[in-house]
């Protein structure tokens, strides 16, 4: 089974007003007040924008590489809220997209768009209720937040023909910004929130699996954790996808809330994604941070032995966000990413190379 992972989608704020029908464009941010800003810091940097550009643009380049890859499933984590809400969580940045848009996501094929994470509540939970409803209209799946915490924590099951089934659960730390009265619980809508990475938390992960699972099934836990900026991996982290993999049989622990890629670790022929960076957003032009190559993105195809969970390959193509599209970056992008992912991923026993085409492999 080929998967299709990447971190943060960043659907709102510029990213939504260079589609056919945006969002109202007022923010509530301490600096800018109009979304529209975003979109042209982003023609300042690297040229003019399309307007309207058609929900395809964004992707880019993925779009080829989808097409030559032909995943069996597409997961990423969506960090914007589909909505036209007004009532704004007045926590600094709030990212919204209209529910008109949401055919971009769509147009990208997603199978899955996690929601454990701290924007898709931006604008309180009728937006998260209309994002649920827009998800539901695509036929997208959905995991990590919910209408009650039942819903929050039932894993989104695809079903891919004559493999099995992969099955995705989500989950949010507080580490990554969720505030802790996000949390769903049996009566109010929210995110799957757990009070920390425990073994008691790992427990419930292997009840909840053990009611469900069949032969053949493929189980991802995805989880947003960590601040956005540096490379060091918390202990806690670790060990809590070790336990994951050990206890839970799990086959991907899908990291992401850093914008930026951090270490990878196969782990007992499993894999680890400590944080995938981000994948589209509307940062272009923004100044501070750029040691860390932001820009840079990346779309991770892992496959996946369905008879026994275990990984055979990892599979890596780097683009970069460009005029709010993906585009191919250069070789020189390239080769940073490799030194960088081979430095950061090597002190877990993992190694990142080159690959023909630009692209990366790990062993």
């Amino acid at each position: 089974m080929k998967i299709f992972l990447c971190g943060d989608v960043m659907t709102g704020r510029g990213v939504d007003q260079a589609l056919p029908h945006p969002c109202s464009p007022v923010l509530h941010e301490r600096f800018v007040d109009s979304a529209i800003d975003y979109l042209r810091l982003a023609e300042q940097a690297n040229g003019p924008v399309p307007r309207p550009a058609d929900f395809a643009y964004v992707w880019g380049l993925a779009v080829d590489e989808w097409l030559s890859a032909r995943p069996h499933a597409r997961i990423v984590n969506l960090e914007t809220s589909i909505t036209h809400s007004d009532a704004f969580e007045p926590k600094g940045i709030n990212y919204r997209m209209s529910p008109e848009n949401a055919a971009c996501l769509t147009a990208a094929g997603l199978d899955c768009c996690v929601l454990a994470n701290n924007h898709v509540l931006d604008w309180g939970s009728a937006g998260l209720i209309d994002t649920l409803d827009a998800l539901e209209r695509l036929r997208i799946k959905t995991a990590g937040a919910g209408r009650n915490l039942a819903e929050a924590k039932a894993p989104a099951t695809i079903d891919i023909p004559d493999e099995g089934r992969l099955l995705v659960l989500a989950l949010a730390s507080e580490t990554s910004g969720v505030p802790r009265h996000w949390a769903a619980d049996a009566g109010k809508a929210g995110v799957n929130l757990p009070s920390s990475l425990s073994e008691t938390t790992v427990g419930s992960i292997v009840e909840e699996l053990a009611e469900i699972r069949r032969p053949r099934d493929v189980v991802v836990v995805s989880i947003h954790w960590g601040p956005n900026w540096g490379y060091p991996i918390p202990k806690d982290q670790r060990r809590f996808a070790h336990a994951l993999i050990e206890e839970a049989g799990v086959s991907i622990v899908h990291g992401h809330s850093s914008h930026h890629a951090k270490a990878i670790e196969v782990y007992r022929e499993r894999l680890i994604l400590y944080g995938c960076g981000d994948f589209l957003n509307d940062y272009e032009g923004i100044a501070g941070y750029e040691e860390f190559r932001g820009d840079l993105t990346l779309m991770y195809f892992a496959d996946v032995d369905t008879a026994d969970g275990r990984l055979r390959a990892l599979d890596i193509t780097p683009l970069k966000i460009r005029r709010v599209q993906l585009s191919r970056p250069s070789q020189t992008d390239v080769d940073w990413l490799r030194r960088t992912l081979d430095r950061e991923s090597a002190p877990f026993a993992t190694r990142v190379a080159a690959a023909p085409g630009g692209r990366l492999t790990v062993s």
